[in-house]
């Protein structure tokens, strides 16, 4: 008798999209991958799991703010992550060519896939498409896997916050990033060092 060798499983396929709209299914998919993230630790400032109907409210807004871009990040079509880029308001003209990247994070059921590297590669992306020459973001001291993520891209970490976030009733520093996506749109500092 001869065994029939099994089908091997395929590798899970990640995407990142930038999102303009939820299609049906996507609020769930935030939420629940929001769920798990806060669960795991990593929440974005969530260190309490809120009820689901705070979560569908927080998301709903998300997508209503226009200084907000929303990214998400799929394994087989389903959202796993998210990313976020906040434009600076019409009147900052003084801050207009930068954004700041926020509330990254990967389900634990997603992660090892090169989720996280996709999501800041196409928020860098769309970004410099925008025309904005900086990025900033902000991480607290205990997420050494975002942090590691972070410098191996390219970012510089310019400063420590000492009281950034409380954890469970303990006080947790934060690392401040920066990094330049166009040298040119910010050569009317030629003191700073740009490479």
């Amino acid at each position: 008798m001869t065994e029939t060798p099994l089908p091997k499983a395929s590798e899970p396929v990640p995407t990142v999209e930038l999102v303009t709209e939820l299609a049906p299914g996507d609020l769930d998919d935030l939420i629940d991958a929001t769920d798990s993230a806060i669960s795991d630790g990593g929440g974005f400032g969530w260190v309490r799991l809120p009820a689901r109907e705070v979560l569908e409210r927080y998301w709903r807004g998300v997508m209503t703010m226009p200084s907000r871009i929303l990214f998400v990040g799929r394994m087989d079509g389903v959202i796993c992550g998210t990313a976020q880029l906040i434009t600076p308001q019409k009147n900052n003209e003084a801050q207009n060519f930068s954004v700041t990247m926020t509330t990254v994070f990967v389900a634990p059921w997603a992660r090892g896939h090169g989720l996280a590297r996709m999501m800041v590669e196409k928020m860098e992306e769309v970004a410099r498409d925008e025309g904005y020459s900086a990025i900033n973001l902000d991480v607290r001291e205990s997420q050494d896997v975002a942090i590691k993520l972070y410098e191996s891209m390219g970012y510089v970490h310019f400063g420590t916050h000492p009281f950034y976030a409380r954890v469970d009733g303990k006080i947790i520093p934060g690392r401040y990033y920066y990094k330049v996506l166009d040298p040119s749109g910010l050569k009317d500092r030629p003191e700073i060092d740009l490479v």
